[in-house]
């Protein structure tokens, strides 16, 4: 199920009609403060965000960036909390800038028209930006906050009490795609083309460009939960008072089924 917005699944998740979703991980644990039950139980990928701005800016560096328009996703994405640490690491704040809430697929017009002076969101939208012509690369994510975390997969409370083994298969399935495609350049190209057209009516150009350039823009690897990467989000979310206070670790996740990947091994799967 695709959703148009980040109420619309808070809803579905209070209403109980959706069990399950991959969510920006600081919305996941305001929701969980908010009361929502869910719990965090897996990682959907680390890096696979870009801070992108025109190539014919002068804008070459976080400093650079004082006085200008930026986009990112929402105040509750990670997106949001990465621009905050990289002021911070180089002596500015987010008031030392004009901060634009936009939805990712709006991004790549708004900065091909000027609207912005720089966009940051998941892939594949900061992709198409250089595909297009106009874009360049000021950062990859993982340049600013190594093994940065993006999405996280929150699952219902009463789904992981009802049925464990259920979540427990949902995590090991995804922990097996991620080593499948981390193996080799020819899945990542094989998965591009399947869910470029099967998924998301679109280009395979644009997946296989995200998927390659660089190999490890974004990884699908090394997904269990760690509480010191958490830490760094709460810390972050609580200075920019996305949170309303501190969360405890296992308030808002639950281990178990991470750390349960251990042995899992990649789809022993081929393209024919």
């Amino acid at each position: 199920m695709r959703f148009s917005g980040w109420p619309e699944l808070k809803e579905a998740f209070l209403s109980g009609h959706n069990p399950a979703s991959f969510m920006l991980a600081p919305m996941a644990m305001a929701l969980r403060q908010q009361g929502v039950p869910v719990k965090i139980v897996y990682l959907g990928h680390r890096d696979g965000s870009a801070l992108m701005v025109r190539k014919d800016s002068g804008i070459y560096s976080m400093r650079d960036l004082k006085g200008k328009r930026l986009a990112v996703p929402n105040r509750f994405s990670n997106q949001y909390l990465v621009i905050a640490k990289a002021l911070e690491d180089n002596g500015l704040t987010l008031q030392d800038l004009t901060i634009l809430e936009m939805p990712p697929p709006d991004m790549p017009a708004a900065l091909y028209a000027k609207a912005v002076d720089a966009v940051i969101s998941g892939e594949p939208f900061m992709a198409q930006t250089e595909l297009d012509g106009y874009g360049r690369v000021l950062y990859q994510a993982k340049e600013l906050w190594p093994n940065f975390i993006s999405c996280v997969l929150v699952v219902r409370e009463d789904l992981i009490r009802d049925h464990p083994d259920q979540v427990q298969s949902l995590v090991n399935g995804i922990a097996q795609s991620g080593l499948w495609l981390d193996q080799s350049m020819n899945h990542r190209m094989t998965a591009a083309k399947a869910v470029a057209e099967t998924y998301y009516n679109q280009d395979p150009r644009l997946l296989r460009y995200v998927l390659s350039k660089p190999p490890d823009r974004v990884t699908y690897t090394k997904l269990r939960l760690v509480k010191q990467d958490f830490e760094e989000i709460e810390r972050l979310a609580l200075k920019m008072e996305v949170l309303d206070g501190p969360v405890p670790f296992d308030q808002y996740t639950d281990t178990r089924f991470s750390e349960n990947t251990t042995g899992v091994g990649p789809y022993p799967w081929e393209a024919p």
